[in-house]
């Protein structure tokens, strides 16, 4: 989906060229099975170039946090085929390890389990970044995904309009509960006795998921469904100070959005989530006399209301766009799928009682308690099952941040 001529491009200014992600994805692989394993790394200089990727202040992108540091020339970065090849050895060094714990040469244990679990999943977290970045140049460079046919628009746009039916009451009535908030996995107790060895139905998580914690929810009102495209146009049509959602694009016949087939005209997208930053959602909310959820807030609607990948939720690339949201409807118990986004929260990423930093990715989480960073909670249509599936899973982004896969539903105190 990338062309030669993007991968020194930068679809997103606040992240690296495109080149870099496909380097970066086997070098943490590479380096967290050496640090795992008390092995070298395959290729050092990848190491110093490739180990971890950028989230500058929006509002101050000279300050961030601990990063590589990257050439500043095209022609000093390494090529295509040479980190393609790369990827390769740190493949066959990963299946070779796989073959090791097979035959009994190697006994697997926490550490190496934790390490297996994270490079995986992190893997399917920068597919979604690459993507999400890839959007934006989507009819201006990005290639459709290959393989798949471009979507019946029309047909798609007419078959929304007849079945998306409205919930009897736009709002669901939750609380007071008390809820209990991720789950035990303590990387700090991988190498003590009777821990390191209890490996099978054992779920990992990041250092921000653990560990269990009850949290006391009040009552609120939820609106059954996170704001959609035509509901934000209608508010946003009388503010177009504020600017227009990277989501968008505006033409001379209108707004459109982004899809990987190109933009398509907003009636077509009109029912499906909007995607914004927490700012502009929340002055959306504000205005309408509500709120942006708590983490537990929200975290008490989905796991009352989500069906989730098994019940037929649009995540895990069911689809390559969006679609309309389902719950809310009587026939189902008001159960069903948001339409594939994440969602954010009011809540702050910070520290909890018991949490225990990574050393497999040191600063993954703790870098980012800087009261810049909101919860967000879900799965967009390109969220692996495996994350989009667990409960406990948190990612976070800057509320000014506009580019990520992130919608909001509003709340109301009651």
């Amino acid at each position: 989906m990338i062309p030669s001529d993007m991968l020194h491009q930068k679809p997103i200014e606040l992240r690296h060229k495109c080149l870099f992600y496909i380097g970066h994805i086997p070098t943490f692989l590479d380096m967290l099975m050496a640090r795992a394993l008390n092995q070298p790394n395959s290729e050092p200089y990848f190491a110093q170039i490739f180990e971890r990727g950028i989230d500058p202040h929006v509002d101050d992108p000279e300050h961030c946090h601990r990063h590589s540091e990257v050439p500043t020339k095209d022609e000093d970065w390494p090529t295509l085929g040479t980190i393609l090849a790369f990827r390769n050895r740190v493949r066959a060094r990963l299946l070779a390890l796989y073959d090791d714990l097979a035959s009994g040469k190697r006994k697997i244990n926490r550490n190496i389990g934790r390490m297996l679990a994270m490079t995986l999943e992190h893997e399917g977290w920068h597919v979604e970044t690459l993507l999400y970045m890839l959007i934006q140049r989507a009819g201006t460079g990005t290639l459709p995904p290959p393989g798949f046919v471009t979507p019946p628009w029309e047909t798609l746009s007419a078959q929304w309009d007849t079945s998306c039916t409205l919930p009897s009451s736009p709002t669901v009535t939750l609380g007071p509960v008390a809820i209990t908030l991720g789950h035990n996995d303590c990387e700090g107790n991988d190498f003590d006795e009777g821990v390191c060895d209890q490996v099978d139905g054992h779920e990992f998580g990041w250092d921000n998921e653990s560990p269990s914690r009850q949290m006391q929810v009040g009552k609120f009102r939820a609106e059954w469904r996170p704001i959609s495209n035509g509901e934000f146009h209608a508010w946003w049509v009388d503010r177009k100070e504020i600017g227009l959602p990277p989501s968008w694009v505006e033409i001379e016949d209108g707004i459109q959005v982004r899809t990987f087939y190109g933009p398509v005209p907003l009636s077509v997208a009109k029912h499906w989530p909007v995607l914004s930053s927490y700012d502009m959602l929340n002055e959306c909310a504000k205005s309408k006399g509500g709120r942006l959820p708590t983490e537990p807030e929200l975290r008490l609607f989905l796991d009352t209301y989500e069906v989730g990948y098994e019940g037929g939720a649009n995540v895990g690339f069911r689809n390559w766009h969006p679609v309309p949201a389902t719950t809310g409807l009587e026939a189902n118990g008001g159960r069903g799928s948001n339409g594939g986004v994440w969602e954010w929260t009011s809540t702050l990423l910070d520290n909890h009682d018991g949490l225990s930093p990574t050393k497999h990715f040191p600063g993954y989480s703790t870098d980012f308690f800087d009261g810049k960073h909101h919860v967000v909670l879900g799965a967009s249509y390109a969220t692996i099952p495996r994350l989009a599936g667990r409960r406990t899973i948190r990612n976070f982004y800057q509320p000014n941040y506009p580019y990520p896969w992130v919608s909001a539903r509003i709340v109301y105190d009651a």
